[in-house]
């Protein structure tokens, strides 16, 4: 008996750490949606500016700033995935 007993708790851990695992998976999918939604926010803001203002396109450093950012949140995904 007190075996199953033990069986039933390193079944019962084991299950923690999985519901553990998912719901950092999770937590970091939710945070990646929101900063993807932030850099989106902040895009349409830009456009609108530059619209009212006359201009034409983003400075280039901005370009090159905004693909590290894409660059980096897709390596992050990448990650969770391994991870799953």
């Amino acid at each position: 008996m007190n075996n199953n007993k033990k069986n039933s708790d390193q079944s019962s851990d084991a299950q923690d750490i999985q519901i553990a695992r998912l719901a950092f998976i999770g937590a970091s999918i939710v945070t990646l949606g929101d900063l993807i939604s932030t850099l989106a926010a902040g895009l349409a803001l830009d456009a609108l500016e530059k619209s009212k203002n006359g201009d034409s396109g983003p400075p280039p450093t901005q370009s090159k700033d905004m693909q590290k950012q894409l660059d980096y949140l897709i390596n992050e995904l990448r990650q969770i995935k391994k991870m799953m």
